[in-house]
């Protein structure tokens, strides 16, 4: 058995030694001149924009049902009147981020995988390279720094679009006004709530570009590997998110409490 673990563990450390690499390469070139503003804008508008849409429901439908799941429980100890505080602090810390990162994982890598994959399945970067342009600068940097600007953006889009929901579901049973909600909600968030919350979202938009971009620019040659690189991106990109969100907690805790 330990002989055939081995080759599991060679690739695996094959394939984060490749990573480092690559990593390397990316911020070599993020700092050369030219950089493809264009690209980038339009990798943000296809990133960002064409996401908020499936954030924005996941959201209101997280805030919905985390409301009407508090609220029994609360009712039962007498502190129905913190349901507010408790929405907002769990949205804004953990619920928030990690499930939008989840989210942008399940589109956003998957698709930068399945794009990159392609075009070096078709030789379309090779031909890049060949005729002078850098596709390291242009597929790669630019991507990678589109998902690290956008998704803490869509994770701040995606707390507001929650709390609306946490707020419809206490007025289905009973009637709070919205003046009254909002101001428990902000009042129960503080600078050790949302810094750390904050500062993980950017963690998380750049480990699932890089990852994305990683496993589509290493595609095989053949039409089964784009696929394959766009599941593994989702795959790889998810695990990244919540080792980076433990890490972060653990650092935010000792810290910051």
């Amino acid at each position: 058995m330990a002989d055939q673990a081995i080759p599991g563990w060679r690739k695996w450390l094959e394939e984060s030694g490749d990573q480092v690499v690559f990593l390397k390469g990316f911020f070599r070139n993020l700092f050369r001149g030219g950089f493809e503003w264009s690209e980038f804008v339009r990798q943000c508008y296809e990133i960002g924009y064409k996401s908020f849409g499936l954030v924005g429901i996941t959201a209101f439908i997280m805030g919905l049902v985390l409301a009407l799941q508090l609220r029994p429980t609360l009712v039962d100890f007498g502190a129905e009147s913190m349901l507010p505080r408790t929405l907002a602090v769990s949205i804004i810390r953990e619920i928030g981020p990690v499930i939008t990162a989840i989210i942008c994982a399940g589109k956003i890598a998957s698709g930068i995988g399945a794009e990159l994959g392609s075009m070096k399945v078709t030789e379309q970067i090779d031909a890049m390279d060949i005729s002078g342009a850098n596709p390291m600068q242009y597929l790669v940097v630019t991507r990678v720094l589109a998902t690290t600007f956008m998704v803490p953006l869509l994770a701040l889009l995606g707390d507001v679009i929650g709390l609306i929901g946490g707020y419809i579901a206490i007025n289905i049973q009973n009637s709070v006004s919205g003046m009254l909600y909002f101001h428990k909600c902000v009042g129960a968030i503080g600078f050790s709530d949302f810094l750390p919350a904050f500062i993980k979202t950017i963690f998380f938009g750049f480990a699932i570009g890089f990852i994305g971009c990683y496993k589509g620019y290493n595609s095989n040659r053949g039409t089964e590997s784009v696929g394959l690189s766009a599941n593994s991106a989702v795959v790889a990109a998810s695990l990244w998110i919540f080792v980076i969100d433990a890490i972060v907690v653990q650092i935010s805790n000792i810290l910051l409490y």
